[in-house]
Order: C-alpha cells, then structure tokens, then sequence
C-alpha cells in the first residue's frame, strides 16, 4: 500500500500563497519603481553605477519572480529553502548597505523575520519526499 503524503493544511496553505504574493508583488514592485525607489535606495547604499544598478535591480527582479513561482507552482522543502536563503541573503546585503533599514517605521527589514518563521514552519510541515504539497 502507498502512502501518498498529506498535503498542508488550509491556514498553511494560505501562509504559503501570502509568501507568493510578497515575492510576486516584490518583483513587480521593483519593475514598477526601477528609476524610482530601487534605484534610489541603492544609491543611497554607495552604488551609485547606473550598470551596476540595473544588474542588480534586474537580478532581483527575476529571483523575486522564480521563488513566487516556484512557491506556487511546485511548493517543497527545496523551494521553502531556496526562499529562506535568498531572503537571508537579501536581508544581509541590504544590512551593509543601509543599516538604518531596521529602524524604519514600516519595517522593511525587521519583516523579514516572521516570513523566515513562516518558511521555517512550512519547511517542517512539507512531505520529506520531494513531493508538492
């Protein structure tokens, strides 16, 4: 007999989509405010190269839009993972260069940490096989 694993719940399914939307609305975001605020910000963290802008303004772009779809189309460990790492990594460049981010009244930063205990808890509650949920 073969045992299918359970897929999750509805209250983690719904955490998992609310993480799609943040990365899908991140990328559009950024697209959307290219020469605005993305570019802003990262002059405001000492890369003022317009090449050097638009690579790494790019390179999130399409990070943020492959972990939403992923998460959306093929949720599992290893997308819940390449998400923790790739917010992680976020969260710690966007330190060095602009550290004052924590201190900002809308958090930009300081949010990363409840979506590093929501991919935490969707990493431990998906099937250990390899299977989407």
């Amino acid at each position: 007999m073969n045992a299918r694993p359970m897929p999750l719940c509805p209250p983690l399914q719904l955490l998992r989509l609310s993480l799609v939307a943040v990365w899908l609305w991140t990328a559009a975001a950024s697209l959307l405010q290219w020469q605005g605020e993305s570019t802003a910000l990262l002059a405001a963290g000492g890369i003022t190269s317009p090449d050097i802008q638009a690579w790494l303004i790019g390179a999130g772009v399409a990070l943020d839009l492959l972990l939403g779809l992923w998460l959306l189309c093929r949720p599992g460990r290893a997308a819940y993972a390449a998400s923790f790492a790739a917010m992680l990594a976020m969260t710690l460049a966007a330190t060095a260069l602009l550290p004052s981010l924590w201190l900002h009244p809308l958090g930009p930063l300081s949010k990363n940490l409840p979506i590093a205990a929501a991919l935490w808890l969707l990493w431990h509650s998906s099937p250990r096989d390899g299977r989407s949920e």
